[in-house]
């Protein structure tokens, strides 16, 4: 697929190329920005102004409100709203040059992976990918933490406008890795972040998370395009019949939305937390692990209805009161405890879903189907 296709079907309409004089400006800034936030990483803020300022960019008409600068790996070039305002440069022109940044290319000089999402072979980890650079992009920022409402689930996030969700669970997987290990990789292209939280986890959560959080992303521009064709629908004047069809998808889509957003979550504190407590070896890190346990809660996304943290939580200071007794007697624990065999994942329909449950696994179906004749086309 030649580029003015792929501008086509990205809904991404040139407008004129920014000047030299333009594109040295906005590598400058950027260059500024990330240097000083991750100076961990070493960046050379000199060696980053000359690589962004290698971008062509220009300024298009965008598909949408919130698509203010989309990366093209395929021709390394940015384009910007046409409404971008380059003197107080926003998370996504940030977030978009750190997309360029973490390109990494094979002998041919074609992209093979970006930070976390693999594109070779089955792609996987796109989700993961943009949450992890949208949260570095709202960092870079000095982007404040928010508590906001989506799809009936409360979160907090530095970004309540771009990938709400993703960055939420971004913050949750961050929460046991530290952000060294996600900043790394999310620069570099590697598996240190992938290889430290399955440490703190395991293989199958990890797995699980990939897979879910890409569903997610992916239910989600579903969404997006059903409820521009309900209000396509609403100024045609469309039969009520296919308004009121067209409704039922836009909250089934929620529902399911919420459903893998829940899983996700509940996969990330039974795994980690149960790791974590294998390793409680004495009372100083016993009172760790349920400091650490109780402050999650600060991360937490919530809904009516849902109450797994809560019973973990009971659940886990059951097991410690054990364990804590067990130090006492013998002191600091040298031997390795199998993970809890009782802990199980709740299953718990009061998500408001069930209504939608039937049409979760057809849609669901569907979807991975138009997705798979999609990637053969």
């Amino acid at each position: 697929m030649n580029i003015n296709s792929t501008l086509k079907r990205e809904g991404i309409e040139v407008i004129n190329p920014l000047s030299t004089l333009e594109i040295n400006k906005i590598a400058s800034k950027i260059a500024e920005k990330l240097c000083s936030a991750f100076p961990e990483h070493n960046l050379n803020q000199s060696d980053l102004f000359i690589s962004i300022s290698r971008l062509n960019m220009y300024i298009a008409k965008m598909p949408n409100d919130l698509a203010a600068a989309k990366y093209l790996y395929k021709n390394d070039s940015i384009y910007f709203s046409q409404d971008m305002d380059f003197d107080d440069l926003n998370t996504l022109a940030i977030h978009e040059c750190i997309h360029f940044l973490q390109a990494l290319k094979d002998k041919r000089g074609k992209t093979i992976r970006l930070g976390l999402y693999d594109l070779q072979g089955k792609s996987h980890g796109m989700a993961l990918n943009e949450a992890a650079v949208q949260y570095m992009a709202s960092k870079a920022n000095n982007a404040e933490v928010d508590t906001v409402r989506y799809y009936n689930m409360n979160l907090t996030t530095e970004s309540p406008d771009y990938y709400p969700i993703e960055t939420a669970i971004i913050r949750q997987l961050a929460y046991f890795t530290g952000t060294y290990p996600l900043f790394h990789s999310v620069l570099f292209s590697n598996d240190v972040f992938k290889n430290t939280f399955i440490a703190k986890s395991s293989p199958k959560a990890y797995n699980i998370i990939e897979s879910n959080l890409d569903l997610v992303m992916q239910y989600q521009e579903e969404l997006v395009i059903s409820m521009n064709e309900l209000d396509a629908s609403s100024e045609i004047d469309a039969p009520l019949n296919a308004i009121k069809n067209l409704s039922n998808r836009i909250e089934a889509l929620k529902a399911i939305i919420l459903k893998l957003t829940l899983e996700i979550q509940n996969t990330i504190i039974y795994h980690c937390f149960n790791r974590e407590f294998d390793y409680i070896r004495d009372q100083d890190s016993l009172n760790a692990f349920q400091s650490h346990l109780y402050n999650f809660k600060d991360l937490l996304i919530d809904t009516e209805g849902y109450n797994y943290y809560n019973e973990f939580y009971r659940e886990m200071m059951n097991q410690l009161d054990e364990k804590r007794e067990m130090v006492k007697k013998f002191g600091v624990l040298t031997f390795f405890e199998e993970s809890n065999k009782n802990l199980v994942l709740f299953e718990n329909p009061t998500y408001g879903i069930e209504f939608f449950k039937k049409l979760f696994t057809k849609l669901r179906l569907l979807f991975e189907e138009k997705v798979r004749m999609k990637n053969i086309d």
